[in-house]
């Protein structure tokens, strides 16, 4: 994992906005030789760490609302694909991930390979702890990428 970056989103005080933030940390413990990041989700911020670290692989983790079942993990490869037009209006953040991913590639600065994790959340009200469906999903994404072979 010493060639890739992963980077987790997300407000820790906004209950399951806080599931990217947990599952790289939950990931930065288990492989403490990982490039392991936290971020907001300001789409300058998220473009500036994988264009300064220039790791082949990133790995972006995040909650997102789609009208899914909280806890539910969606994969996108963002590289290959753009990000649904759904995706642009579900994050959290005023601006979200999408938003870096699709200006990223409109600059021609993405990384090789970005894989962007979403994870459904269901309540985002001012709370420190992610609902038991979420906290389930972190824990899976971590294991995903840990076991992740690029």
């Amino acid at each position: 994992m010493n060639d890739c970056l992963i980077i987790g989103v997300g407000n820790p005080q906004r209950g399951d906005d806080g599931v990217g933030l947990a599952a790289a940390r939950l990931v930065r413990a288990a492989l403490p030789e990982a490039d392991v990041r936290e971020s907001s989700g300001d789409p300058a911020d998220l473009i500036e760490l994988w264009t300064t670290t220039r790791v082949p692989t990133v790995y972006v983790i995040d909650a997102m609302v789609s009208g899914g079942a909280p806890g539910s993990v969606t994969r996108f490869d963002a590289h290959r694909h753009p990000m649904p037009v759904a995706m642009n209006g579900t994050s959290t953040h005023k601006f979200g991930v999408a938003a870096a991913v699709e200006l990223a590639r409109v600059l021609d600065c993405l990384p090789n390979q970005l894989f962007v994790y979403g994870i459904e959340g269901g309540q985002f009200d001012h709370a420190e702890r992610l609902s038991p469906e979420v906290e389930a999903a972190a824990r899976e994404v971590a294991q995903l990428i840990c076991a992740d072979p690029q």
